[in-house]
């Protein structure tokens, strides 16, 4: 009788968890048939956590709009219980932690990110229904997997953009479907929810972090460092689904046993779709690469990374596809669902064969390591300070060194072997970290490239990037190591005649622009010179006292605005060692920029989120931001600097003469790649396309003609390529003594991502251009790569008593070329 009570106790207590955790088809009215609302979301996960002993919740951060961002961690209940010492453990046996903890099973580490892109929602619908099939006490397949697995569940990685796709959903639709794409609900109006708050697209910040809900989701996978990763997408809806294994090029050092999963990845997750019957296709496109994405990251970090890929972009609801079947939100959801649990039963499967390879990662990567070099010096310099915070957002281990050394290395300015001399707080990274396959990557001069067919850009050098004078060691040096940077001790001056600020990187930028807001008056060199125990470059700031009377305390005032530029000095004396003094004509006084930016239908979402973010994110400098449409309505008096970002801009005639008008009346345009359009071959500007031979010869076009009818119709989209390029480093020529080039010394390289070009300027400056013979790094297509010698890329022109300048490239991409941060800035501060 005793026995037969407690089978009853214990079949109702089954039931009573089965009806407690529901299903999101039980939870939420509409889920499957329109998408949900992001509270909604948190509320259903908030259930699942209350209601099942095989969930957990952590919340690593928040958004920009403030919403929540949210992992969930999902296993047996005696995995989660002990889930601190199994992580300890787990990055103890790769070298991340330096202490064991009591002893508990190794278990398969599967991390889940969902819906990086806002307005791909089957991604984030389907991150409830994967929770629920996890935890589901009915699914005994589940069960067993959680004994050996820890599955991270991250539903939503951009919850602001998510929010915003949904809120516009909601608010344009009724009750009843449209599959036929002539509804609003098939056209998201600009910016779209594809991005973050700034416009940002997270899928390419994994490395850079130039956002914050990169960094602090960053930050919590470094303590977690999982074994799979899967990242969930959509695409356009007319695609069936794609999953691994990935398409060339495939960088070198990603490994065999990451290939070999991907490969079972394929085999298994295929069989799911054939007994379906359901659409997908591998190893065609999204290729493994560029290192920022949700694939390639965690490939770079040891992980089985990994992209799956749903049609269903602009579907809204449902939507009918050109083979005439509709597809509804309730098939994405049910497609991801059956992809990613795959994922998880795979890593399971093979979980023993998982973490021995995981672990041999990084004990070979850090003893044999993939590529060329063994440790990157880079030299003392401003933009040092931004570099070491990357690098430390990646876990990876870096050092200054302390004492000097003669050396000889890769010289990325030069693109040869070079001495050098190594000197006290010169950044030093090795390869001899757990992190040194991701150092490689990200510091290789040149990354090989088993197909030019590239989903994106093809290099990235950090030296590069960062502007900063850079070498490539053969062998670890062995020298004498600090871990902070040292400062020589300030001037003491019984007088303070003026304060010195270098201009050399970010911070210099951040306190101009904390100086400009309190309406300090500032003047930059524009001629070397020296003063007793200070070399001032050209661009250094100087703030005079004799500027300032209206400040009553000059000197703690001012002391306070520049504290956190440690490198500044005070003066006690305007009289110059050489050069000029500081009252002359070559310390001009800079004028505040008051900036207005365009946005709106026409401008490039990301392109303007990039200023934008830059503005009010990074130098956090006020600016106005009006929609195109209301451009009529704009009083141009109230502002000196205008902001074209990349577009579209379809401007009307009377339009474009109050552009004109701003100009010549002292105003200054900054106009970014596809924004030149607008003043290209235009009457009274000196911006020209460049012309070809084979533009303006007739019979140079008739043979490209003819040849191309003996050619194949396989090979059109490799011929293409010829006059593209997906994203390379391009080295210019800068002019140092313009201040458009600042800082920037006499070389820059840019990141050249389109396929515009134009020829040298008459009647304006070309600051920074191509030279013949130039130093490229990453594809570009033969053709292009010939066409671009002596173009140029970054130019001021002289209109009235005003200028404009023409970026052909776009200094601000993506956020993390921090030497065209620079070259932005000095394009907004420094040119009066």
């Amino acid at each position: 009788m005793k026995k037969l009570y407690t089978a009853i106790l214990f079949v109702a207590a089954t039931f009573t968890i089965q009806a407690q955790v529901k299903s999101p088809k039980q939870y939420l009215p509409n889920y499957g048939e329109h998408v949900t609302y992001y509270h909604q979301l948190e509320s259903y996960f908030a259930q699942l956590v209350q209601q099942s002993d095989r969930i957990m919740q952590q919340q690593y951060g928040e958004t920009p709009e403030e919403r929540a961002l949210n992992v969930y961690f999902i296993s047996a209940p005696e995995n989660l219980k002990a889930l601190q010492d199994i992580r300890q453990n787990h990055l103890n046996a790769i070298g991340m932690a330096t202490a064991k903890t009591t002893t508990v099973a190794d278990k398969a580490i599967v991390w889940l990110s969902f819906n990086v892109h806002g307005n791909e929602p089957a991604a984030a619908e389907s991150a409830m229904q994967v929770a629920y099939e996890l935890v589901n006490p009915e699914n005994k397949d589940a069960a067993e997997w959680l004994k050996n697995t820890i599955v991270i569940l991250d539903p939503c990685l951009n919850p602001d953009g998510y929010a915003h796709y949904g809120n516009w959903l909601r608010s344009v639709t009724g009750f009843n479907t449209h599959p036929g794409t002539q509804d609003r609900e098939h056209m998201e109006p600009w910016p779209g929810g594809r991005q973050n708050h700034y416009a940002y697209d997270l899928n390419r910040d994994w490395a850079w972090q130039t956002q914050p809900e990169t960094r602090q989701r960053i930050a919590l996978y470094n303590e977690w460092m999982p074994m799979v990763h899967v990242d969930v997408h959509e695409m356009g809806y007319n695609e069936p689904y794609f999953f691994p294994p990935a398409a060339e090029p495939i960088h070198d050092f990603i490994t065999q046993y990451q290939k070999d999963f991907h490969e079972s990845i394929g085999q298994n997750t295929s069989k799911k779709f054939d007994k379906e019957g359901w659409g997908y296709y591998t190893r065609e496109r999204f290729d493994l690469f560029y290192p920022s994405y949700g694939d390639t990251y965690p490939c770079f970090n040891g992980a089985i990374g990994m992209t799956y890929e749903q049609g269903g972009i602009n579907a809204g609801r449902a939507v009918k596809m050109r083979n005439g079947t509709v597809l509804t939100l309730q098939d994405r959801i049910n497609h991801h669902t059956a992809a990613v649990l795959t994922a998880v039963e795979t890593a399971f499967l093979q979980k023993e064969k998982l973490i021995k390879n995981f672990r041999s990662y990084f004990k070979d990567s850090r003893e044999n390591p993939k590529g060329k070099y063994r440790a990157y010096v880079v030299k003392n310099n401003g933009k040092n300070i931004q570099l070491s915070e990357l690098l430390k957002r990646n876990n990876i281990a870096y050092a200054y060194a302390d004492e000097t050394r003669k050396l000889t290395g890769y010289h990325y300015q030069s693109d040869r072997e070079k001495e050098f001399t190594l000197e006290p707080n010169d950044l030093i990274v090795t390869t001899n970290q757990p992190k040194a396959l991701l150092t490689q990557v990200l510091f290789e001069p040149q990354q090989r490239l088993s197909d030019s067919l590239s989903y994106d850009i093809t290099a990235w050098a950090l030296p590069h990037a960062y502007g900063v004078e850079s070498y490539a060691l053969k062998a670890i040096p062995g020298v004498k190591t600090k871990s902070t940077v040292s400062y020589k001790g300030k001037l003491e001056y019984d007088n303070v005649y003026a304060y010195y600020i270098p201009w050399n990187g970010r911070e210099s930028v951040k306190v101009l622009s904390l100086l400009h807001k309190n309406g300090v008056q500032v003047r930059h060199a524009a001629k070397e010179s020296a003063l007793r125990g200070i070399k001032i470059n050209r661009g250094d700031l100087i703030v005079m006292k004799s500027d300032n009377r209206n400040i009553a305390d000059f000197e703690q005032t001012i002391g306070v605005l520049v504290a956190d530029k440690p490198d500044y000095e005070v003066i006690d004396s305007g009289f110059s060692v050489s050069g000029a003094d500081l009252g002359g004509e070559y310390y001009p006084l800079l004028e505040a920029p008051k900036v207005l930016l365009l946005a709106g239908e026409g401008v490039s979402a990301t392109d303007f989120g990039q200023v934008w973010h830059f503005m009010d994110n990074v130098i956090n400098y006020p600016l106005s931001i009006i929609d195109i449409q209301q451009f009529n309505r704009v009083d141009f008096s109230e502002f000196n600097t205008l902001v074209l970002a990349d577009g579209w801009y379809n401007f009307t005639d009377a339009q474009k003469e109050k552009l004109g008008s701003f100009i010549t009346n002292g105003g200054k345009i900054i106009a970014i790649s596809g924004a030149l359009k607008l003043f290209e071959d235009a009457p009274g500007y000196s911006l020209t396309a460049f012309a070809t031979d084979k533009a303006t010869g007739e019979e140079g076009e008739a043979a490209d003609l003819l040849a191309e009818r003996f050619t194949d119709y396989e090979g059109s989209e490799r011929r293409s390529i010829s006059n593209s390029v997906p994203g390379a480093i391009v080295e210019n020529v800068a002019d140092v003594s313009h201040p458009l080039a600042y800082g920037l010394g006499s070389t820059y390289f840019s990141l050249k991502t389109s396929d515009e070009y134009y020829q040298l300027l008459s009647g304006a400056q070309n600051v920074i251009y191509v030279p013949k013979g130039y130093k490229s790094f990453g594809f570009i297509g033969s053709n292009l790569k010939k066409e671009l010698q002596n173009t140029v890329t970054f130019a001021v022109e002289q209109k009235g008593k005003g200028k404009i300048v023409y970026m052909v490239d776009n200094p601000l991409f993506r956020g993390f070329w921090e030497n065209g941060n620079l070259l932005f800035s000095n394009a907004l501060f420094l040119i009066n």
